[in-house]
């Protein structure tokens, strides 16, 4: 095989062999070919005439929601509260959950391996699902409000706090579990002396994080009738009233850059 060294026989560039060049051809052609592929199935699947006219009818939607009727933010207080709420409260019944959940599911704090696969399932199960479908199920046994939207929440953030806090557990530095385990001291020390403090400050951000991430989700959870302000946003489409949905799209920006403001300096006096 033609190498190319330098002056001190350092390899610096090298032809590829026959079978490597038609790998690489073999891998390009499948590349293509599952392009080409996937872009059929999309095109056999859309409706290229309302494509055609996406242009015009941006435009005319983003006419009719000019000037927002700022009157109507008046009315939105009360749902955006509620939205906060469902966030914030959600946020912290999952977390509350997650905890021991982690704990469980970390290969050095949990106590048997059958205790870790189901706490894994627990996550897993969490994570697999939106919280947009958790709050479309709960709306269905619970009936709709702000009720559904808190548990929904809750039940999505176990999964995203329990994954990474768990992974946090795992990545801890052995040297202080084992000085204190030297000293005689009981399971639950161990982790209240050993594992807490190194965890601490991923699971504030972690949280935080979350909080975050849900302020967001909770605002459309309103539109399989979870509460929030998202119950107004359906309205106002399902009316056509697309000068208060503007005022809606308004308010929730707002809300969004509050929450990574706040977000972002609590991280910051945390970490």
């Amino acid at each position: 095989m033609p190498v190319s060294t330098s002056s001190n026989g350092v390899p610096q560039w090298q032809r590829r062999t026959t079978r490597a060049q038609w790998l690489q051809y073999l891998a390009w052609l499948a590349g293509v070919s599952l392009f080409l592929l996937c872009w059929k199935v999309i095109s056999d699947n859309t409706m290229w005439v309302f494509v055609e006219d996406a242009g015009r009818q941006g435009s005319d939607l983003i006419s009719r929601m000019m000037p927002p009727r700022w009157e109507y933010a008046s009315e939105l207080w009360k749902p955006m509260w509620d939205t906060l709420n469902i966030a914030t409260l959600g946020t912290a019944l999952g977390i509350m959950i997650a905890f021991p959940v982690a704990f469980l599911a970390a290969r050095n704090t949990t106590p048997h391996p059958l205790v870790r696969s189901l706490a894994l399932t627990i996550i897993v199960s969490s994570r697999s699902i939106n919280s947009l479908i958790w709050a479309m199920l709960l709306v269905t046994i619970l009936g709709p409000g702000v009720l559904a939207g808190i548990i929904a929440i809750a039940l999505r953030s176990i999964g995203f706090v329990g994954k990474l806090l768990y992974e946090a557990i795992e990545e801890i530095h052995p040297t202080p579990v084992e000085a204190i385990s030297a000293t005689g001291a009981s399971r639950l020390q161990v982790m209240n002396y050993g594992v807490l403090p190194q965890i601490m400050p991923a699971f504030a951000g972690i949280s935080v994080y979350r909080w975050d991430i849900n302020i967001r989700e909770s605002t459309v959870l309103g539109l399989v009738g979870a509460g929030g302000i998202g119950l107004q946003l359906n309205a106002s489409i399902n009316s056509l009233a697309w000068n208060q949905v503007s005022v809606i799209f308004a308010l929730i920006f707002a809300t969004v850059l509050v929450s990574e403001w706040v977000s972002a300096r609590v991280r910051h006096a945390i970490i």
